[in-house]
């Protein structure tokens, strides 16, 4: 359902365009709420110029209000990673290289024959 009501429209099947248009119309709270999500998308996607408080306060007014309050709880950090420059990839790539490793391990991986492993692999 969720997808249905954050979709371009143009992208569902017409059932379920149907679908979501009738949803939409008889239930108006759950059209602002997926107006909201779709604004806080395009924010977060950097595809729209709005601010993030300000997309955050219209947020707040609908069914995201609980999301919105836990995201102000670490506003700075969502503000950063909108703003800097830097991934997390490399590390990313890295965890699961070594979590790769681990599993093939069968659950024999000790620290350090995982550190053997890791610090010598070809």
């Amino acid at each position: 359902m969720a997808r249905l009501l954050v979709a371009e429209p143009r992208t569902l099947s017409r059932p379920d365009r149907t679908f979501a248009v009738k949803l939409l119309e008889e239930v108006p709270e759950l059209a602002a709420t997926a107006a909201a999500a779709k604004r806080l998308e395009g924010v977060l996607r950097k595809k729209s110029d709005e601010t993030l408080a300000d997309v955050l306060a219209a947020a707040a007014r609908t069914h995201l209000s609980d999301f919105v309050a836990e995201l102000r709880k670490d506003i700075t950090a969502v503000e950063a990673a909108l703003c800097l420059p830097g991934t997390t990839s490399p590390a990313e790539g890295q965890i699961c290289r070594i979590k790769m490793i681990k599993r093939t391990m069968y659950g024999r991986a000790g620290f350090a024959l995982l550190r053997a492993r890791v610090m010598h692999a070809a």
